[in-house]
């Protein structure tokens, strides 16, 4: 499959027909926007606009969650048209954050991933404590809460548990290296989240360990396409076990409205 046929099933799978846990989906001629059930940030997650009517269409947006009280995120990849998507945005006062790289894989059963031997040091994490265990390591590696990023891990857990698996390494005690993956509902993805692991212990190859046991479990439940939205630190990891680089994304974040 060429990178085209891949972005094309992104595209459709993950954009324009993806259904996320704890959000309403709505579609409307120019948008495809995800309205949060528990008073958490809503998103738009594909658009169909041009130059002549992107204000006006993001103007109708603010307002609209604006009025459904929720600040949200504008998804933008790099091969949304128009291209200068992301500058309207910043112009209509939203927040772009640092670009992610849009990597994906499909796997196939040479892959060395499905041949590898299950790590006894990598733990499933399946109850409250683990995830608190989580938000804690979360909080100390970038220094801001993720609070609210374990209420939903949680609530999704017990809500859906075979959509989202979690995983994470301890030593002495402390989880000191975490990620998760959620099976994307109707579709062939699963999207890899998390990945970090504290300064102390990197260089122990625990990213590709948590990497190995996501795309065994991705595999086993018939999802043979993962996707990450890598940083940099991450992206040169990924491109060693195959995964290639689709295209960049960024989170363009709306005005805050008042609540």
């Amino acid at each position: 499959m060429d990178k085209n046929e891949l972005i094309s099933r992104f595209h459709k799978e993950l954009r324009y027909e993806s259904l996320i846990q704890g959000y309403i989906r709505e579609e409307t001629e120019h948008v495809v926007r995800h309205i949060s059930m528990f008073d958490e940030k809503g998103f738009i997650i594909a658009s169909n606009v041009n130059v002549g009517n992107a204000r006006e269409i993001i103007r109708n947006e603010l307002n609209y969650f604006s009025n459904c009280k929720q600040d949200f995120e504008w998804k933008v990849y790099s091969y949304d048209k128009p291209d200068s998507l992301k500058d309207i945005l910043d112009q209509e006062g939203f927040k772009i954050d640092n670009p992610e790289a849009l990597m994906v894989m499909k796997l196939d059963d040479r892959h060395p991933f499905l041949s590898n031997s299950p790590f006894l040091s990598v733990k499933e994490i399946t109850d409250e404590q683990g995830i608190q265990d989580i938000v804690v390591l979360e909080d100390t590696i970038w220094n801001e809460s993720h609070a609210e990023l374990g209420e939903r891990l949680w609530r999704d857990k017990q809500n859906n548990p075979d959509s989202l698996y979690l995983y994470g390494i301890y030593e002495n005690g402390q989880l000191v290296s975490a990620a998760w993956m959620y099976l994307e509902t109707n579709s062939s993805f699963a999207s890899l989240w998390g990945g970090s692991t504290l300064p102390l212990f990197r260089g122990k190859g625990y990213y590709t360990k948590l990497l190995t046991v996501r795309a065994q479990k991705a595999y086993e439940k018939g999802h043979p396409f993962l996707t990450v939205d890598a940083s940099p630190m991450s992206r040169p990891i990924l491109e060693k076990h195959c995964f290639c680089c689709l295209a960049y994304s960024y989170g363009c974040q709306s005005p805050t409205t008042q609540k």
